[in-house]
């Protein structure tokens, strides 16, 4: 019933995802708001909104593990699971960005979490706003920088045109989806754990973290099916960011988080192991690429780390 209750939770999330991702951007259409803008904020900020709620949810019902775990099994997942798929289904070139800018500033906003993790054990409200405040320079700077240059195709300019009404509706039943969503799914993944007698840590760097990466891979798969362009390593990287700036940093303003030793000793480990992988990945043997061998190695460790993980 628990597992029930897990992808229950998972399906109101993706509904209630893809509805406040429609209607922010009807609305920031209406108000005359640039696509470009649009692209690096509100549509940042709307799909990251599951995984914050979902963290929220957690902290305020006293699951921390589930609140930070959600977030570095997501970026770890969004590496090691999504990416890798997508380089075994389709070849993927890597350009300059991800080494000038992309690569650096994710990697920079995991080194500064993992700091504040091993300092006192606790994501307090300070250092949550540490991470918003330098969310928020890494949109501005990339807004500053970006020109025309963001691929922001993906925005549908018809949405300008939907009503008021339909606008409400949406916004409605994203609210609805999302609060139910993730109730749904931290109470499913505590009694869950409780059950098979494992720690709410594994739970949520694995089944709760695979979860919520569904939707980028899932955006992948159609983008490949469609033989689109649009998918690129940056965006999954750019996920990543707005993972730890936003979803933990908000978390922790409202509540701090507390870190358990398991998550400083293990899952912390793996995701800066993930994140060099990568930059290794692009680098070697043929540079500025992945393909098909070095999306099934990344799965591999993904398989080996989630199997360490329940050991």
């Amino acid at each position: 019933m628990n597992l029930f209750f897990i992808f229950f939770g998972f399906l109101l999330l993706v509904i209630g995802g893809e509805f406040i991702v429609r209607s922010s951007v009807a609305l920031s259409l209406k108000f005359n708001i640039s696509k470009l803008v649009i692209g690096m904020t509100v549509v940042a900020f709307a799909t990251s909104l599951p995984e914050l709620i979902v963290s929220i949810n957690a902290a305020l019902s006293n699951s921390p593990a589930i609140a930070i775990n959600n977030v570095i099994g997501s970026n770890i997942a969004n590496i090691a699971l999504v990416l890798s798929i997508i380089s075994i289904l389709s070849f993927i070139k890597v350009d300059k960005n991800f080494y000038r800018q992309d690569w650096p500033i994710m990697f920079g906003f995991s080194i500064l979490l993992t700091v504040f993790c091993i300092t006192d054990m606790v994501l307090n409200q300070v250092e949550g706003a540490i991470l918003v405040v330098s969310l928020l320079f890494f949109i501005y700077f990339s807004l500053k920088k970006s020109d025309n240059k963001l691929n922001i195709d993906d925005i549908d300019d018809k949405l300008v045109s939907t009503s008021n009404t339909k606008i409400i509706i949406w916004l409605l039943i994203s609210s609805v989806s999302l609060y139910f969503g993730a109730e749904f799914l931290v109470n499913g993944a505590v009694n869950f754990a409780k059950q098979i007698n494992i720690s709410e840590a594994v739970i949520s760097v694995s089944i709760v973290a695979i979860g919520t990466s569904i939707p980028e891979l899932a955006a992948s798969l159609i983008a490949i099916a469609k033989k689109e362009k649009g998918i690129s390593v940056g965006n999954l990287i750019g996920s990543n960011i707005f993972n730890i700036g936003s979803v933990l940093g908000i978390t922790a303003i409202i509540k701090p988080i507390q870190i358990a030793q398991e998550i400083i000793e293990r899952d912390i480990i793996w995701m800066l192991f993930f994140a060099l992988l990568l930059l290794f990945m692009v680098i070697l043997p043929r540079r500025n690429d992945l393909g098909k061998l070095k999306g099934f190695f990344m799965l591999l460790l993904y398989f080996v780390f989630i199997t360490l993980a329940f050991i």
